[in-house]
């Protein structure tokens, strides 16, 4: 799995911190002295998949040098109802003004993590990978993108930068004869070094999926909103039509849940595409016990 350069994360890390500390933390500050050291603990409070260690770690050297994090569950991990994840060692005062900050950052990227894996068990048997798409929270798609890795799912394109995706509102403008035109913006679009793929997306099949098929250079096809039967009917012609020449990749995306994975999965598609496991995933619940 490739990790997390936090440095990435660092603006984002400094402006949370900005939005919640501002002048300092008047409670703390009147509560206890700066030399008053303790220990406390990251608690898991359900089941869950562990993500944001690093995040923790660099939050709490934000704050304070002084603050250590020993960590029992790493990233990618499970943990249990009442599973210590973490133990942070140092100055009370500064734990306590890290806290929110810290927890935020760490339910959130869990509950990505969480949701992505309960989709990937979903699928498991089948040749299928769960994607991620492009449907992040601004500023945390780094992060985000993380935990899906830390949850067994793939990252698509990071960005409009790295992959070529030519979907239906850009087929829309070539007109109904596209295909010699977007035979012609296949050639092109191969020959730019930092495109990882080239994509294309329809939303039919016999109209679409058969002509695209006939262009070399497409590496996948995103079929949109298509129901199970179109997705099978998709996979038989993509697998009859180009023989023993490289098949493009079949990816699934539109209204994909939990309780249809399973089936569209069986279809014989290669990706899955859900954006609902970064932009509709729920934040789980660890807290901070002493």
């Amino acid at each position: 799995m490739k990790k997390l350069n936090i440095a990435k994360a660092q603006q984002l890390i400094r402006m949370a911190i900005e939005e919640d500390l501002g002048h300092g933390d008047m409670t703390s500050e009147l509560l206890f002295k700066d030399d008053t050291i303790a220990k406390s603990n990251i608690i898991s409070r359900e089941e869950i998949v562990v993500c944001g260690i690093d995040v923790a770690r660099e939050i709490l050297k934000q704050y304070d040098k002084r603050l250590k994090l020993k960590v029992y569950v790493n990233d990618g991990g499970s943990a249990y109802v009442g599973c210590k994840i973490a133990t942070i060692e140092g100055p009370l005062r500064s734990t306590l003004s890290a806290e929110r900050v810290m927890l935020n950052f760490l339910q959130r990227l869990s509950g990505i993590a969480t949701t992505t894996r309960k989709f990937v068990r979903a699928i498991q048997g089948t040749k299928a990978k769960i994607y991620d798409t492009r449907k992040t929270m601004p500023g945390w798609r780094i992060l985000e993108k993380y935990a899906v890795r830390c949850g067994g799912g793939h990252n698509h394109r990071l960005g409009l930068y790295d992959g070529i995706l030519i979907k239906d509102n850009h087929l829309a403008q070539l007109g109904r004869n596209f295909y010699p035109k977007l035979k012609k913006i296949i050639e092109q679009a191969k020959k730019i070094k930092r495109a990882k793929f080239v994509a294309v997306e329809v939303d039919h099949v016999d109209d679409q999926l058969n002509h695209v098929l006939k262009i070399p250079g497409i590496d996948i096809v995103l079929l949109d909103n298509m129901g199970q039967w179109q997705l099978k009917h998709a996979v038989d012609m993509r697998n009859e039509m180009c023989g023993k020449r490289k098949k493009p990749l079949l990816e699934a995306s539109g209204n994909i849940t939990l309780s249809n994975v399973s089936a569209i999965a069986q279809c014989g598609i290669d990706r899955i595409a859900v954006g609902a496991i970064t932009h509709s995933a729920r934040a789980v619940d660890i807290g901070l016990d002493r």
